[in-house]
Order: C-alpha cells, then structure tokens, then sequence
C-alpha cells in the first residue's frame, strides 16, 4: 500500500499517514507506512509535472488531493489537473489500483444544467476526465449530491457521511429538549433527521430559494419551536455563507432561539462568508462552528475563536485500511485491521 498526495492535499495526507501508523501500533503492528508527498510541480510557464520518486509497480495506491484550497494560490482548475496528471502517472509506472481520497469534491454542484441556461454537466466530464487519467476508485466526504455515483459508473464512489462526527461534536447537547437541529433547506433535511433522532432532539427544515446564484432567501422555517431556545444547523458545504445566515436570523428574529451552533462539512473559506459569520456570532447567538479539514482552512478562519477545525484524519485512515484489504466500507467507525507487509 501507497499514500500520496499532490501538494494541496499533502497537510491533510500526512495527518492521515500518522493516524494510520498510530492504529498499526494500537493493535502491534509496529510499521511505517509507505508515503510519497508533493508529487507534483510546476514549470516556469506554469504548467503541471509529476514525478515519482519511487518504484510504485504493483502497489494500492491512495492519491490525496484537496481540489479546493484557499490557503494557497493554486485554483481549483490547477488542483484538478495535478490530480489527474498524478493518477495518470502511477499507472503508467505500474501501480495496480488508484484510489482517489478526494474529500471535498469540486463541481458536484455542477451535477445538472440551470434551467434555461444551457450549461453542460460539468460533474460528469470531470469524473470522465478522472476515469481516463486511470482512477479505479473515488473516496469522497459528504458529498453534494448522490448523483456522482451514476457519473463514476463502474468506478466505486465511497460518499462518507457526517452524522458520527456531528454527533460527536455535539454529544454535551444529546436529549435535551430544549434543543432543536434545522436543516437550512430541504436537501439537508435527511442529515438533520437521522443527526435529530441519534441525538434525541427534535427536527426542523428551513424553506429556501434562491432568486439567484449563490444569494437566498428563507421565507420560513418549519418545526415546532414552543419551548425552544438553541438551534444546531447543519449543512455540507459553505460557500458565501448566505444560505446560513438567513437561515439563522429567521431563527433569532421569528422563533427568539437564544444559541445557535453549527456544523459543515466543507467550508470554502470566502470572506464574505467570513464578515457574516463574525457577524452572526456577535448578533445572532452564534456559539460554536464545526468544520473539517476536508479543505485547508485559511488562518483568518483558524483564528475565529468560535470556530473548531475537525480533522478528517481517523475515518479516511480507517477506509483507507477497509478498501486495501478489500473490506466493506459501511461505516468510518468499523474495526481497524493490522498490516501485515505489502
């Protein structure tokens, strides 16, 4: 077995090495594990190479990238491409299977065509591009839409759900009943209601539209909030942050919630969404924001002394270990196995 990353995903890659080796030596397998980091680089005339390092011939390889990273000047564009040229360049050299760890993916917002707008499924080209780069295998966090399932075809998409780690982080609120989790649309409102029951709190779902591109609108937020008086919104992903901010000043201003806490999976680090959050959580109650590190957060975001970065390290070492030994991936919970070799 093999972790690499490109230079993007290579903070979130050794933090996964290390939790790898760390499960090895909790069950005695005394063992580093095979890492190649930064695999590409660019030419004066800013074009992408990867070079290998190492002889990769037969080895399982996991490729790490972060597709979207705003703590450096590389584009989304560029981060893509380094990671198809990097797929292309361990099975050229020999590599038996690729497994792209790409935990927050770029373009799944871009599963469908607006309507009228006669845009293309951008979603779908980019998982064709990655199929023919040589990619055998996707591993996604929380991803947008279950769609990308169908444009991966044959190719295995593992799309890790959030639930154990929302629950976790939010344990000090289970059963309470004072407490209500909003979904801040209705795309959200599965998540919200598994996290609710597993949590022992009631459910609510948030009425959103948007009048256009990246700006909404909550014309109500739908629960029963009698006795009520903190809210937890989840969301995958935040982009402009206006979905959220709506989302909470309805609670704030028609349902008088006192707290509000917040998980996302994926947070793009804008600094319009930066400028509402400080606001929300001068004016709106906002106590406490979860994100992972599925997307390297800039240091203006680190910095907030509300905000708690989750690292994604333990569940994708724990898959990671699942599909090298050919095992279900059910859950990011589920026993980890010693390796032995190879």
């Amino acid at each position: 077995m093999l972790i690499a990353s490109c230079q993007s995903g290579a903070a979130l890659a050794e933090r996964v090495v290390s939790r790898y080796e760390e499960l090895l030596s909790e069950r005695g397998a005394s063992r580093e594990v095979g890492y190649l980091e930064a695999v590409d680089f660019q030419f004066s005339d800013g074009e992408t190479c990867v070079r290998l390092e190492r002889d990769v011939s037969g080895h399982d390889v996991f490729l790490m990238q972060a597709l979207h990273d705003p703590a450096s000047e590389r584009s989304v564009d560029e981060n893509y491409v380094a990671f198809m040229i990097a797929a292309r360049a361990f099975r050229e050299w020999g590599a038996s299977h690729v497994t792209g760890v790409l935990p927050y993916l770029a373009y799944a917002r871009q599963d469908k065509p607006t309507r009228s707008k006669r845009e293309p499924t951008t979603c779908e080209l980019m998982a064709d591009l990655s199929i023919e780069a040589g990619l055998d295998r996707v591993v996604v966090w929380h991803p947008h839409t279950g769609r990308i399932h169908g444009y991966y075809g044959s190719v295995p998409v593992d799309g890790l759900q959030p639930l154990a780690l929302f629950e976790k982080a939010y344990d000090a609120l289970r059963g309470r009943d004072e407490v209500v989790a909003v979904a801040p649309d209705a795309g959200a409102s599965k998540l919200i209601t598994k996290f609710a029951r597993g949590l022992g709190v009631s459910s609510a779902v948030a009425a959103k539209h948007r009048p256009r591109p990246e700006e909404a609108e909550v014309s109500e937020v739908m629960g029963d909030f009698s006795g009520k008086r903190a809210a937890i919104v989840l969301d995958d992903m935040i982009s402009t942050g206006g979905t959220v901010e709506a989302t909470i000043k309805k609670l704030v201003q028609d349902h008088g919630l006192e707290e509000i806490y917040l998980g996302v999976s994926h947070n793009l680090c804008s600094d319009e969404a930066l400028e509402r959050l400080r606001m929300l959580h001068e004016r709106c109650g906002l106590r406490r924001m979860v994100v992972t590190d599925s997307i390297p957060q800039t240091e203006a975001y680190v910095e907030l002394p509300f905000l708690e970065v989750r690292s994604l390290s333990d569940p994708l070492a724990r898959v990671i270990n699942r599909i090298h030994y050919n095992r279900p991936v059910e859950t990011v919970v589920s026993p980890f196995r010693a390796a032995k070799g190879g």
